[in-house]
């Protein structure tokens, strides 16, 4: 097996994720510079040199074999919530370094539990970020399932035919094009329909974004100690509670059902 390969994607994924904290950073600016803007502005810097150095000092490898795409992908996950810990170690507060890595943790595994006594005591782009760990952790599911093990060929996949559907087992031959497509149409759409929907239910902006991101990857966190219940809206209940019942469906039957294929929610051909 090649390490270095296995570095060089993972390094990429770092880099996607110092992208986030970047994000968050000029979120954290937009609010008049809080308390978490240096902590993820640095985080985001060191996040991406050691991302960075791979992608430098290893050659591109078209083809992986089983194992290294696998080891990519456990990787991957490993590393993001190693670094998802840096913008709360970095910041203080209740982090310690354990409470830092459970709260990594459950962000980017969507658990979502937390650690933390009064979330609402958090500046807001420490919250955005703590919202964009478990909306990459929601979206990085299907994007090493679909990026990923796809490019290992059919050939060599060992996932057991009991387990897939005929509708899951489609998802290793779309083209990278097709998989990018599927995932901007349901996981970004979806992210994006539930904000707009959100905010006209009452919510601000900043929450209806990350309740969204919170429903589309099905965590449960939320901006308020209260969560949903500070609400008090039967409106905001009921949008969540769609939300999240779409986003825990098969990502290519929604897709097919929006783009209209035989194949869809209505009419489906999966086999149980």
């Amino acid at each position: 097996m090649r390490m270095d390969v296995v570095l060089r994607y993972v390094g990429s994924v770092m880099l996607f994720i110092a992208l986030f904290m970047l994000l968050s950073a000029v979120i954290s600016y937009v609010s008049g510079v809080d308390s978490s803007f240096y902590p993820l502005l640095l985080s985001s810097l060191l996040t991406a040199l050691l991302g960075v150095f791979p992608l430098i000092f290893v050659e591109k490898s078209e083809q992986i074999t089983t194992k290294e795409g696998f080891c990519i992908v456990v990787g991957s996950w490993l590393v993001a919530c190693v670094v998802g810990m840096f913008p709360y170690l970095i910041w203080g507060g209740e982090f310690s370094l354990v409470n830092a890595w459970f709260e990594s943790v459950s962000g980017f595994t969507t658990t979502g539990s937390s650690i933390l006594t009064d979330v609402e005591a958090l500046p807001r782009g420490l919250q955005f970020w703590r919202f964009s760990s478990t909306w990459i952790g929601g979206m990085g599911v299907v994007m090493f399932a679909l990026l990923i093990l796809p490019s290992l060929g059919r050939s060599k996949m060992t996932l057991s035919n009991v387990e897939l559907s005929s509708m899951a087992k489609d998802n290793y031959r779309y083209r990278t094009q097709m998989i990018v497509q599927v995932l901007l149409v349901v996981y970004v759409g979806l992210t994006v329909l539930s904000t707009l929907l959100l905010k006209m239910a009452g919510m601000n902006w900043f929450d209806a974004l990350c309740h969204a991101m919170s429903a589309c990857a099905t965590s449960g966190f939320s901006t308020k100690n209260a969560s949903i219940s500070f609400y008090n809206s039967p409106a905001i209940d009921t949008i969540l509670i769609l939300v999240m019942a779409i986003a825990g469906m098969h990502f290519g039957l929604i897709y097919a059902t929006v783009t209209g294929k035989r194949s869809n929610l209505f009419l489906s051909l999966i086999h149980i």
